[in-house]
């Protein structure tokens, strides 16, 4: 926890560092906040700030907007952060905001990885944001809906900052190398395409493009003037291994695993193989992707290739036999036929309809006639009485209910008439055709079980 200082050395910083924007028009990047006229910008010139929290992938400026509006606020300001602070640092804190506000000075407290915080020290903030003692700003790289208290999140204005677009990145690199705070005072030298290829490789985050940028700066060849040529081999050494946004255990984790279950649904193997890659070459757990397309095979497939099960529990142990990277072909294999199989959702379906009435009804008896009898007084009490095992009759069909009274009827399952599905389809016709004429011959009447 300090006051928000700007006047450290800015020779021993990061090149990212020397060059965070100091005002908003020096910012790149977010115009559908920072435009003319739009909201963020209004309130940041206006000196309007009220609680809110930026949410947005990294490098793409949440902590500059917070010093860009330390710059303009007549409030004090206050960073703070979630790594390093505990209960005790944030009652200190309120403390010094509650002085501030009887002497008629606001606090803006900006947090920093917000969500970090623990839901005791997110509580802490609540009471203070209230009754007005704070205005909080916090950053984040997660969904606030899921890393936010709600109660604290109401109170907040969400600004979403989206990853720097490719030729956003561009200016921000040509602007390094004029810019005296960063290369304006060494000649570099480096081509259009240069430039364009470590944006690529920054995948929109603005600290990677200038930190990627310093380095191929400095391991570039001058000449005997002090002239630097960015070379594209330095380019290709710097830019070998590209780091794919991926966090195993925040949004993006769950984005991209929905990417593939969906791209199977739609019959895309192409797009559900990129998405597999994407997971893995990012160090996601095969077996999680292996469960993921086992339940895909009931969810999805079903009884439309009910192949589809055994081939994604046989991807599963495979993946478990030898792990990454040989597995990797595996789950290709069982991704690709989820992919084009035929698909039916009806055994998901039959289970959400059975489950609800299971759930509204939790203490429907069992039919006696289909109860377990171990023991004489069960027998007494008629349990069992009147059961048709079914290997005695010659169709290997009895019309004996088994579902409570209350719901004699109801259908859960309803077959499509995809692939093997339709075979089962009308399988079931024919069953359900027998058991109401059985009925009807055993009672003078159709009765419905």
């Amino acid at each position: 926890m300090r006051q928000m200082s700007f006047s450290d050395s800015a020779d021993s910083q990061p090149l990212a560092a020397r060059l965070r924007p100091r005002t908003l028009d020096e910012f790149v990047g977010q115009s559908h906040l920072l435009g003319e006229g739009k909201i963020l910008r209004v309130l940041i010139e206006g000196d309007k700030i009220s609680s809110m929290v930026f949410w947005g992938p990294p490098g793409v400026g949440k902590t500059t907007l917070a010093r860009i509006i330390a710059n303009k606020t007549k409030s004090a300001f206050i960073d703070f952060s979630a790594v390093t602070s505990g209960v005790r640092e944030i009652r200190e804190v309120m403390q010094q905001a509650d002085e501030n506000r009887r002497f008629g000075e606001k606090t803006i407290l900006f947090v920093d990885e917000i969500h970090r915080f623990n839901k005791a020290q997110q509580d802490a903030f609540l009471p203070f944001v209230e009754k007005g003692s704070i205005i909080l700003i916090g950053a984040t790289t997660e969904n606030p809906s899921f890393e936010i208290n709600g109660a604290l999140l109401s109170r907040c204005k969400v600004f979403v900052l989206h990853a720097l677009k490719t030729g956003e990145l561009v200016e921000l690199l040509s602007r390094a190398l004029k810019d005296p705070r960063g290369f304006g005072r060494t000649p570099v030298s480096a081509s259009p395409e240069d430039l364009e290829a470590i944006a690529l490789f920054a995948n929109g985050d603005a600290r990677s493009a200038l930190s990627t940028l310093e380095m191929v700066v400095l391991n570039s060849p001058s000449d005997a003037d002090g002239n630097v040529r960015v070379c594209r081999e330095v380019i290709e050494q710097c830019t070998s291994k590209k780091s794919l946004l991926y966090d195993k255990t925040g949004e993006e984790h769950y984005n991209l695993i929905s990417a593939l279950h969906k791209s199977m649904r739609n019959s895309d193997p192409d797009a559900a193989v990129y998405w597999l890659a994407r997971m893995l070459e990012a160090g996601e757990d095969p077996l999680y992707i292996a469960r993921r397309v086992v339940r895909f095979a009931s969810e999805d497939v079903g009884l439309a290739d009910p192949k589809a099960l055994g081939v994604a529990v046989a991807a599963y142990q495979a993946c478990h036999f030898i792990g990454m990277p040989e597995c990797s072909v595996h789950l290709t294999e069982a991704v690709v036929y989820m992919s084009v199989s035929p698909k039916s959702n009806a055994l998901y379906m039959a289970y959400e309809k059975a489950k609800g009435d299971a759930l509204e009804r939790l203490a429907e008896p069992v039919p006696l006639v289909i109860r377990n009898a171990p023991t004489k007084l069960m027998k007494d009490l008629d349990y069992g009485k009147g059961y048709q095992y079914a290997h005695n009759a010659k169709e290997k069909l009895t019309d004996m209910c088994c579902l409570p009274d209350s719901l004699a009827g109801r259908e859960y399952y309803v077959p499509t008439e995809e692939g093997v599905e339709r075979r089962y389809k009308e399988r079931l016709a024919e069953i359900k055709e027998w058991k109401r004429r059985a009925s009807a011959r055993r009672t003078g009447k159709e009765e419905q079980c």
